[in-house]
């Protein structure tokens, strides 16, 4: 395959240089993440409902979804570079056509700007780099994944922050709106272009490569000898499982986090110290930190745990967070703050968890393309998370209640859904051998195999 083949790397190329090549993607990226700081400016201006304004960010977690389902087959097939200089064109301009919606006064060109069109290009940008570092790094899939997903999660770190400076300089009224998208969007364009120009695929052997296992050797964890097609994938309920276990992850911390900053000033709007504009961008930024930490660390715990392990963690603790936000979130800002931080370390983590959990049941022949169809419980989330917190807190206005009333319903959603996540994990069992390729069409040529993980139960 030329695109393919144009970027191979060649003799000592550092796989080292592979994960800087991802973040520059995924930083720019996951400055849909800041997406609230955009909120309250555009409420404003444009005269528009909490729900109204977060439909640019669900519009983009929506085509995030789908462009990621429909290209995975064709980003494996042309490579990581073309995937990444398609991100970067459509991520670029749906800034620029926002910029001209807020100009003109028109929503819908924001909308279709930011969400249609950028959401296009975070589709193809997040999962272009994921097959790439699990080839390049197959000793250690979680921790090379959680390198470059972080990026995804610390991308509103830079942003937000560079977007309230943005609009306070160029102003929070329409005109200005749109000078701070124009110049997000070329900026974003040049950086990257970074990431284009430097990434490789690997040679067949990689550095770091796990030597093959002798046949009938036991597999660590769900790791398979096997390997499944993108389309025999779907017919596995294991794919189903998790979908069911992103979907319900992604709903609870997406909800906070599209959220964020009007949440938490209306939390302690009535305190002796009510939350400012400021504060409640830095809080965003803080929530970005622990998104992109948490990606990294507990993707790297993985390695170590396993996957089935790391995410009983994820949503059994996730569901306790939220559980003592409904019930004392409002008592002190410091466990205010703790608690929506490790909801939104879990949920970075199962991000970055979840390409090396479909590495171990399914291989690595199209696990690229299978990553891309999962995302479509990120797009489903994308709806619902936001959603149920801004339905249920608009509700809540219209009904005269203030403050932590306006999120104790959803809160209490939110448990739930975790809980139904739990028990989908729980159902994760090795694929079978049915499902895998026969040998010389991608398969292994050795047997299958592949045991429960520690710990994991049968």
């Amino acid at each position: 395959m030329p695109a393919r083949s144009g970027v191979v790397a060649p003799p000592g190329w550092s796989r080292w240089l592979v994960p800087p090549a991802a973040l520059s993607i995924h930083l720019a990226i996951g400055q849909a993440y800041a997406w609230s700081v955009f909120k309250p400016p555009l409420e404003s201006s444009l005269g528009l409902s909490g729900t109204a304004s977060a439909l640019p960010f669900q519009v983009a977690i929506v085509m995030l979804g789908l462009s990621a389902a429909f290209g995975g087959t064709l980003v494996e097939r042309k490579g990581p570079r073309w995937a990444m200089a398609v991100s970067a064109v459509c991520f670029s301009s749906g800034f620029l056509v926002a910029a001209l919606g807020a100009a003109t006064r028109e929503y819908w060109l924001v909308v279709a700007g930011y969400g249609l069109i950028g959401g296009t290009g975070l589709g193809i940008g997040y999962i272009s780099p994921v097959s790439t570092l699990i080839k390049w790094f197959p000793d250690r899939p979680g921790m090379a994944t959680g390198i470059a997903i972080m990026g995804f999660g610390g991308g509103a770190l830079i942003a937000s922050p560079w977007s309230a400076e943005l609009l306070s300089a160029f102003g929070a009224d329409a005109p200005g709106i749109a000078r701070t998208f124009l110049v997000m969007g070329g900026a974003y364009a040049v950086f990257m272009t970074l990431g284009v120009l430097l990434v490789r695929v690997p040679p067949e052997a990689p550095p770091g490569a796990v030597p093959a296992r002798a046949a009938g050797a036991p597999a660590r964890g769900f790791v398979t000898t096997g390997q499944v097609s993108a389309r025999n994938a779907l017919r596995t309920p294991q794919f189903w499982c998790l979908w069911v276990v992103l979907c319900t992850n992604v709903t609870a911390g997406i909800g906070i986090l599209e959220k964020a900053a009007p949440m938490i000033t209306d939390f302690f709007a009535d305190s002796s110290s009510p939350v400012g504009p400021a504060a409640a961008a830095g809080f965003v930024g803080l929530l970005s930190l622990a998104n992109m930490l948490g990606r990294i660390v507990w993707s790297s715990v993985s390695d170590a745990v396993g996957r089935k392990n790391i995410y009983r963690l994820y949503l059994g603790a996730g569901a306790l967070m939220y559980l003592l936000l409904a019930l004392a979130g409002d008592s002190a800002k410091p466990l205010f703050i703790a608690c929506a931080a490790v909801v939104l370390s879990f949920y970075g983590g199962g991000f970055a968890t979840v390409p090396a959990y479909l590495k171990d049941l399914f291989g690595t022949y199209q696990v690229g393309a299978i990553h891309g169809r999962l995302l479509t419980a990120w797009s489903t989330a994308g709806v619902l998370g936001p959603l149920i917190v801004n339905a249920v807190a608009d509700a809540g206005k219209s009904a005269g209640r203030t403050g932590p009333g306006l999120y104790t319903t959803s809160f209490l959603v939110m448990i739930g859904l975790l809980a139904v996540g739990f028990a989908a994990n729980e159902l994760v069992r090795p694929v079978h051998p049915r499902h895998h390729e026969p040998a010389g069409d991608g398969g292994d040529e050795r047997p299958a195999a592949a045991v429960p993980e520690k710990g994991a139960g049968s």
